[in-house]
């Protein structure tokens, strides 16, 4: 399974991004007659791999929906203080 986080050759980007005229009128006649599933799905991946797909917001929550909490432990030093 390829990479999500592996960056794109630029050359596939350009190339990509050459079909988004067309795409964008296929999408526009779509509309206006129907609609077909297949070709909105290739265009769709056309213009995520031309144009990147937006970014999603994440939120993370701790127990019960708190603040997360993060311990840092130096082991090193836990370590050393052990042998004395």
């Amino acid at each position: 399974m390829p990479n999500p986080k592996k960056k794109l050759p630029a050359d596939l980007k350009s190339l990509a991004r050459a079909y988004t005229d067309l795409s964008l009128n296929t999408l526009g006649t779509i509309v206006a007659n129907g609609s077909e599933g297949g070709k909105i799905a290739a265009i769709q991946q056309l213009l995520d791999r031309g144009w990147g797909r937006p970014v999603s917001k994440t939120e993370h929550t701790g127990e019960d929906g708190g603040d997360i909490r993060i311990t840092i432990r130096n082991i090193i030093a836990e370590a050393e203080a052990k042998k004395k």
